[in-house]
């Protein structure tokens, strides 16, 4: 049984009382106590559910529902969408949904985000195990946390998804009803007009989308892979959509206005896109409330930060964050992650979890 350490303390004191020792030595033997360096319970990554299946995408409402999606990459992945609920994965919306037979299922679910509106989004390559976009292509589900109901399905033209597209990452625009998307497969921006339905695919197989190389050392083993425009993030003003290849460091961001606008070719847009900074090479990335931009360190196991005055800070690094995959954020700052494990030989993981920190309780860590 563990003691804290206050409680030790006060067992110290009685003790020193009865051997009838000095108050000096008191004081020291308790000063002593209360410098002992933290347990197991003050860690500051905050496991909140382990799963045996790999997940990647991670979602928080405002009434801190956790929703989790589960990628189709092998054959073992029983549930595509799930909701945690005291640590255990329940389908969501409903078993149905899980079905890959049926006509309305979800078949390989890559994100799930919650938008300002408190709109659960499901984001659906149709691309299972990498085979290549099924006939109907991706889908863009919009559900309703009030009661579980799917609201509306978006789906995409050809031309807009392409044979070896895999729709990754989203971010919805809730004033102006617009989502964005990243094509990881072929790089590019995928963009949906949320009232009309209309898409639009936009800077595809520029620089900017594409990988930076054919590999990366994490955790000093060599992951062999070529990973196009993965990360993404919609700062807080909605002025600028920010993004990254999964196999690069480079970190770009265009003005969210500019991709809106069908007037704008194709050249005018490349034009406006800046080169933010280099950073770790991370999955997914996002905002916090005071506009910090979070995002993984996939080469060292670490979460980093990159701040509002462009100072890019590791946050914190632990054996425990193998491959943060993607983020989310609650009404009071907290930060969630899971950790997928990609780089890793299957027989080398152990369970993936669901993990929360809170940057406030970790800002010695930052210095």
């Amino acid at each position: 049984m563990e003691v804290g350490k206050y409680a030790l303390a006060e067992m110290v004191i009685l003790k020193l009382k009865k051997m009838k020792l000095n108050s000096l030595l008191t004081i020291l033997l308790i000063s002593l106590i209360a410098c002992q360096p933290k347990g197991k319970n003050d860690n500051p990554l905050q496991i909140l559910a382990s799963s045996q299946k790999q997940w990647t995408g991670v979602a928080v409402s405002k009434d801190n529902r956790i929703f989790v999606n589960y990628p189709k990459w092998s054959d073992q992945v029983p549930v595509s969408v799930a909701e945690i609920v005291n640590g255990k994965p329940v389908a969501f919306p409903n078993t149905k949904w899980q079905d890959r037979t049926q006509k309305d299922a979800f078949v390989a679910v890559q994100s799930v985000v919650v938008d300002q509106k408190d709109r659960l989004w499901v984001l659906d390559t149709k691309n299972p195990q990498f085979k290549g976009v099924m006939k109907n292509g991706p889908v863009l589900y919009q559900f309703s946390l009030e009661n579980n109901k799917m609201v509306k399905a978006y789906n995409f033209p050809k031309g807009v998804f392409q044979p070896n597209s895999y729709f990754n990452d989203v971010r919805v625009d809730t004033k102006n009803e617009f989502a964005y998307m990243t094509d990881s497969g072929n790089g590019a921006i995928i963009v949906l007009d949320l009232n009309s339905g209309e898409s639009r695919r936009l800077l595809d197989h520029h620089s900017s989308t594409e990988s930076e190389t054919d590999h990366l050392i994490c955790d000093g083993i060599k992951w062999m892979n070529s990973v196009h425009s993965d990360g993404i993030a919609l700062s807080n003003d909605l002025q600028y959509l920010y993004y990254i290849a999964l196999t690069g460091h480079s970190l770009y961001r265009i003005k969210t206005s500019l991709l809106r606008n069908k007037k704008n070719s194709s050249e005018e847009l490349e034009q406006a896109i800046e080169k933010v900074a280099n950073i770790p090479a991370t999955d997914g990335m996002m905002f916090d409330r005071k506009g910090n931009l979070w995002l993984g360190g996939l080469e060292d196991n670490s979460i980093n930060q990159f701040t509002t005055n462009n100072k890019l800070i590791k946050v914190i690094q632990n054996k425990e964050i193998r491959w943060a995959d993607s983020f989310a954020k609650d009404q009071k700052g907290n930060i969630y992650f899971t950790t997928s494990q990609i780089h890793l030989p299957e027989d080398r993981r152990i369970s993936y979890d669901l993990i929360k920190i809170n940057p406030e309780q970790m800002s010695h860590l930052k210095k």
